[in-house]
């Protein structure tokens, strides 16, 4: 198999708050460390009540400070919310207080809506700068040149590996330009996948900080003792969905008994269309479904997530994963 890490939003459920949320995040981070986990990367997102990253370079320090092999890295940064020095002295800090340990995943979408957007970064406008503020950013991590006007102060010299990620086919582009290792958000927005990897690996220049091309897809797998129990479980991130969809974004819902009684035949069809790279059952069902995945999308790495209402249940879910993973 390859390698596999884990991607967490450090989710807050109906019932709970922030602090238990954070409990739950370290738990599970030193589980997957366990576990065999490449990666714990945590994502950025803001004003959402059921997602608590928004603050995700703290909590990476500590999920950092709270185990001692397992990588931990922004799954990612939304770059346009930040200048691209206040990341870099961010990271920079974090790789001097653990060497080794970390890693800096780069978005271009703002990972919340355009009022939030604006409250986050004063004078934002859009995008459009993501390109050069990726290579602002690249090179504050470089050593410090003759006569540099401004450096990062932890950060220039440190080696911090940046991902790009993306869920279309612009950041394919540019990770291959810029040579650097890529990340495909298929758990939620598969659908140019297959053509973003083909691109990537097409048009990859080598760089001093990757010499080959570096693919990771993330996929859903929500795994139980059987495939009944699993689809029970599946039923909080699909309801999350339609929540989402309907404006009404709210803390995690708990799992239902019929998912049927819940959506519209359309909210249905956009929520398999969103979740299309999805693995939902018994651990031969996850191990059937995840090689073939695999077999189908040739990744270099894979970035499991699950939104699972119950902690203990979501704890084994990745425990299934990853002994499936490693060919248990």
């Amino acid at each position: 198999m390859i390698p596999y890490s884990l991607l967490d939003l450090a989710p807050v459920c109906e019932g709970s708050d922030t602090t238990q949320a954070f409990v739950h995040m370290r738990d599970l981070a030193q589980h997957a460390e366990r576990w065999g986990y490449t990666r714990y990367w945590l994502a950025e997102h803001h004003n959402m009540p059921g997602i608590a990253s928004a603050a995700t370079a703290v909590l990476i320090g500590h999920v950092a400070g709270a185990t001692s092999t397992i990588r931990v890295g922004a799954g990612g940064i939304m770059l346009p919310n930040h200048s691209p020095l206040q990341v870099a002295e961010q990271f920079g800090t974090l790789a001097s207080l653990y060497p080794g340990r970390i890693d800096l995943g780069l978005g271009r979408a703002p990972g919340t809506d355009q009022p939030t957007a604006r409250a986050l970064r004063r004078y934002f406008d859009s995008a459009e700068q993501f390109p050069q503020d990726v290579q602002e950013l690249l090179r504050y991590f470089e050593p410090v040149q003759e006569g540099q006007a401004v450096r990062a102060v932890p950060g220039a010299g440190l080696d911090v590996p940046v991902w790009l990620l993306g869920s279309s086919l612009f950041g394919a582009q540019l990770s291959a330009a810029l040579g650097l290792p890529y990340a495909f958000a298929s758990h939620f927005a598969p659908d140019a996948m297959d053509q973003a990897l083909l691109l990537y690996h097409r048009d990859f220049r080598p760089s001093k900080r990757q010499p080959k091309p570096h693919a990771m897809l993330a996929l859903n797998v929500v795994a139980a003792d059987t495939d009944a129990e699993a689809k029970h479980l599946f039923t909080t991130q699909q309801q999350a969905f339609v929540n989402l969809r309907r404006g009404r974004a709210g803390l995690v819902p708990p799992p239902i008994d019929d998912i049927e009684t819940f959506w519209e035949p359309h909210e249905k069809a956009g929520v398999a269309q969103a979740l299309a790279c999805a693995v939902i059952g018994s651990r031969e069902t996850v191990r059937k479904g995840i090689a073939d995945f695999i077999q189908r999308h040739r990744p270099d790495e894979l970035m499991l997530t699950a939104n699972i209402f119950d902690h203990a249940k979501r704890l084994r879910s990745f425990e299934i994963a990853a002994e499936v993973m490693a060919g248990g």
